[in-house]
Formats: structure tokens, sequence, C-alpha cells
């Protein structure tokens, strides 16, 4: 009899203490106050969207990165700091905040241009010292500025930038230069498209075919 009772009261207090641990999991994991938190990234002076902006608690150093049309979303609490910050935009905080009652929280940042000034640095084509004072010295400098400008609009410089070139046009180059910053800014993070269907690639490969650059020399 004295060990059914032992064993009676061994396994009641193993249920009390179960029951306990219980009641103090679902008692923290109520004061633990987990909200969804979401918004969007916005250029100060342009309003544009700033994709890959970091979005970290400042404390944890848990977040997120923006997508390419800003936006964010991850799991934070109630006076968490947050923390945005950008290449070539001034680092902002905000502190989200310990009043709120629902589980969700959006809001839109704003983050303003930082303008960094570099130092000029001078790039020359020589290896050392010895060779720079040679062609300095051998170096002989039109006389006047119409000298110099008879020089740079030569026919045969000009003639030599334009065979460089990869259209014979200006205005061409340039659309075509606008067209690949756009098309790397819009593919950024993900895989390239299909250039089968690139109106300029194939502008380029008729020219090309008209200039003869596909014939066969037999």
């Amino acid at each position: 009899m004295m060990t059914i009772k032992i064993l009676k009261l061994t396994l009641l207090a193993a249920f009390f203490t179960a029951n306990f641990a219980v009641v103090n999991a679902q008692e923290e994991d109520d004061d633990l106050h987990l909200i969804q938190f979401s918004g969007v990234v916005l250029d100060g002076d342009s309003l544009n969207p700033l994709p890959f902006t970091t979005v970290i608690i400042d404390n944890t150093k848990r977040g997120t990165t923006t997508d390419f049309y800003g936006y964010f979303s991850f799991v934070a609490e109630p006076g968490d700091t947050i923390r945005f910050s950008s290449v070539g935009y001034h680092t902002d905080y905000y502190v989200i905040p310990d009043t709120l009652e629902g589980n969700r929280y959006s809001m839109i940042q704003v983050l303003s241009r930082d303008t960094v000034e570099l130092s000029e640095v001078t790039i020359y084509p020589w290896p050392d010292k010895d060779e720079f004072r040679e062609a300095f010295l051998s170096l002989r400098l039109p006389n006047d500025d119409l000298q110099r400008a008879q020089r740079n609009l030569s026919k045969d410089m000009m003639t030599a930038k334009m065979m460089n070139m990869s259209m014979h046009d200006g205005s061409a180059n340039f659309k075509y230069q606008m067209y690949q910053r756009n098309r790397t800014i819009y593919e950024a993070g993900q895989y390239p498209s299909f250039t089968i269907l690139n109106p300029v690639a194939w502008a380029q490969f008729i020219q090309a075919w008209k200039d003869g650059a596909f014939k066969k020399d037999y």
C-alpha cells in the first residue's frame, strides 16, 4: 500500500509540474508581442522606390532588404529600433511604437541622398619616374588654343574616334548606352532577359550584315 501511495504522489507531482510549465510557457508567449513589420523605402528627391535597401533591427542585427520595388516585410517587436541604410543615402532610424495593439504595422520610409566628394586622382601611363620624366621632356605642346583645337578636330583623329564607336551616330550611341543602363538596373538580382527580342541587337546585326562583317574570304 505504501508503494502505491508513493507512486500516486509521484504521478500527481509530475502532473502539476507539467501543467505549471505549460501555463508559464503560455504566459511568456502572451507577453511576447510579435508584429509583422512592413513598408516601402523611397528616394527623398524623386520619391522612387529604393531597391536593395538594408532594413535591420539595430540591437539584434536581424532584418531583410527591400526588393526591386522598395518593399520589405519581416517580424519585429514593439520598441525595436529599425535602421535603414543604402549606398549613397543617409542612414535613418525608426522606433516601432510600443503601444501597438495589433500584430501588423506598415510605414513609408524616405531616405535623403548623401553626397560624397572624393579627392581627385590622376592616373599616368608611365610605370616609373624615369619614363615619366623622359616623356614629359620630349612632349611638344601647341603654342596656342587654335593649334590645340585643330589637332583635336583633325580629320584623322575624328575618323579614329568614329571607327571606335559602336554606332556611327552620336544620338544612336546615347540611346544605346541609356538602354544598356536601364536594362542593367531592370535585371539587377535576376537572370538577364532573352536577347533575341532585343530590337537594338537586331539593328546591330543587320548593320553588321550590310557592312559585310559576315563575309568569308576565299
